[in-house]
Parts: C-alpha cells; sequence; structure tokens
C-alpha cells in the first residue's frame, strides 16, 4: 500500500439553514484503503458522502479526490469514482445484464458488454447475469449495486451503508467482495453502523459525532491506543477481584456472570496473571474485551450508547 492521498476534505461545512450536518470536517483517505466511516444516525455521514459524490453543494470547505479540487474538476474526477449509495434499486422485470446496460449508456455513448461480464464476475453474479432481477435475493441484489458502481473500471469505491437489510449470509457475502476489491488495488470508502463488520474489514477509519470528526486512524492502531478490559476467568472471581482491585495500575474493575471484568494496560496484563497465581489463584483465561464497539461507546459517551 502505497502513502498516496487520493481523497481528502479540509474544514468541509454543510449547513442546511438553521442546521449544521457537517462543521470543519478533516478527513484524509490513502489509495489502498477500506476506510470505514463511522458515526451514529444524524451524524452527517450521508451527507458528507453526498458532498464527496458532487450531489450537493457545500457551504464551505475542499474536497479533493486525486490531488484535485473536486469544485473546478468535477465531471473527470467522478469519471474515477463508483459509488452505492443506500439500497440499490433496479429495473425488477429485466435482466441484471440489461439493467448493468442502462446504467452503462447514461455515462458512455457505447456501453461495453466486456466490462458487465467483468463486474458480474467480480460480484459472483455471471451465471445469473441473464434472469431477471425480481428472482433475486436481498443479498444479490446488493452485490448487484456493487456491479454497477464497478463499472468502467473506477479506482475508489464509495458504499453507503452496502449490508443494510441484509441477513447474515447477505452481509458475510458483501463483506468478503469488498476485501476481494482492495485486493484487486481499489480504494473502498465504507459508511456503516454495524462496528463489528467495519473492524473485520476497515483497514483506517474515521468517527464522527454531530457533523464533526471525533478521532481517525488506523483500525488496529486506534483499538490499542486505550486501555483494554479483559475478562478473567478464575476459581475464586469474588476473592481475586479483592486482590486486584487495590493496584494503580487497575482503572476499573467490575464482575460480571463469575467473570472478572478489568480495564488495564496490556502492559500490565502479565503483572495481573502473576499476581493472581502468586496469591493462590487458577486462572482458566484472560482475554480481551476491547472491540470496536467498545471503543466508539466510549468515544461518544453513554447519551449515544
Amino acid at each position: 500500500m502505497t502513502h498516496e492521498i487520493i481523497l481528502s476534505t479540509k474544514k468541509l461545512t454543510k449547513k442546511f439553514k438553521t442546521v449544521t450536518a457537517v462543521q470543519d470536517l478533516n478527513i484524509c483517505v490513502q489509495r489502498g484503503d477500506i476506510f470505514g466511516f463511522l458515526g451514529p444516525n444524524g451524524s452527517g455521514k450521508s451527507t458528507t458522502i453526498r458532498m464527496i459524490l458532487g450531489l450537493i453543494k457545500p457551504t464551505s470547505g475542499e474536497i479533493s479526490i486525486f490531488d484535485k479540487p473536486l469544485k473546478r474538476n468535477r465531471v473527470s474526477l467522478l469519471k474515477r469514482i463508483g459509488a452505492l449509495v443506500e439500497k440499490a434499486s433496479f429495473y425488477e422485470y429485466l435482466s441484471a445484464r440489461k439493467n448493468l446496460h442502462i446504467f452503462a449508456s447514461l455515462t458512455r455513448s457505447n456501453p461495453d458488454s466486456k466490462d458487465i461480464d467483468r463486474v458480474l464476475d467480480i460480484v459472483a453474479l455471471l451465471s445469473r447475469g441473464d434472469d431477471k432481477v425480481k428472482t433475486y435475493s436481498q443479498g444479490m441484489k446488493q452485490r448487484l449495486g456493487v456491479a454497477q458502481a464497478l463499472l468502467g473500471g473506477p479506482e475508489l469505491i464509495i458504499l453507503d451503508e452496502p449490508t443494510a437489510g441484509l441477513d447474515p449470509e447477505g452481509i458475510k457475502d458483501i463483506r468478503r467482495l469488498i476485501i476481494q476489491l482492495a485486493d484487486r488495488g481499489l480504494t473502498v470508502f465504507l459508511s456503516s453502523h454495524l462496528l463489528h463488520e467495519i473492524e473485520q474489514m476497515c483497514t483506517n477509519m474515521a468517527i464522527v459525532n454531530k457533523g464533526e470528526l471525533i478521532v481517525q486512524g488506523g483500525v488496529t492502531e486506534l483499538l490499542r491506543s486505550e486501555n483494554n478490559i479483559y475478562s478473567v476467568k478464575t476459581d475464586r472471581p469474588a476473592e481475586a477481584a479483592a486482590v486486584l482491585r487495590p493496584e494503580k495500575w487497575v482503572e476499573s474493575l467490575e464482575i460480571s456472570s463469575g467473570t472478572i471484568e478489568v480495564k488495564i494496560q496490556e502492559k500490565q496484563v502479565p503483572q495481573m496473571t502473576r499476581l493472581l497465581v502468586q496469591s493462590g489463584f487458577q486462572i482458566f483465561a484472560v482475554q480481551p474485551r476491547r472491540s470496536l464497539e467498545d471503543y466508539f461507546l466510549s468515544l461518544l459517551g453513554t447519551e449515544n450508547a
């Protein structure tokens, strides 16, 4: 992966009369990223995506794509971007192939049948390409939406809630597809509420709340940057908790369903384990419980939990 910046915003702001949907947003997406764009409902994610795609104009601020300002290069830059905004929509009584042909004809004078076959193959729908879309499951329709976004060979794919309304199998298929796209060299900008999915897929992320950036960085690094919560299973949890509680390096501690939940830094785990063993306790498991959901809620506070 290179460190080439292919999408950035600088003090991006959007106001709707008295409501500020996005405020001074600065984000940076590198080539090859699977970039997670997270935030609760009403945090400005969809508004930001619509500004990036040129669907609405910013009140102020700048958007740069491939190191060029979107405002002065809109047509040429958007040709290099594919997008799926919310739920995919198709002509149900036409085939997937015909739907893609119609969409392609809107953006170019001579739609390429080889390109249509290529994108159908990428999303594992080539064998169903001549079937009517009405026979597709919701997951297949969403994959067809991704295929539509891939027409023309874009370098950047923007997906707004691509797994919304899908069953677990459909979510798994979209996850595999997104990882596959990144493996092919595409950059993926992904908005989602499914924190577990973001944690499994994304290399970098930004969290926004009430239109403002809260944090941005590598997913792994951010999850390791603060104290973790560890689940400790031992033979006498109440007594073990009494031993741990006075230690200065223990940030917090509680017992839940016979398991000690203790918040400490990663470097203190060996010290904690050694203390319990030396105190005569049997340790059955010590597992980190830090997840993107824990981190997300800790940043936004209990009001959004």
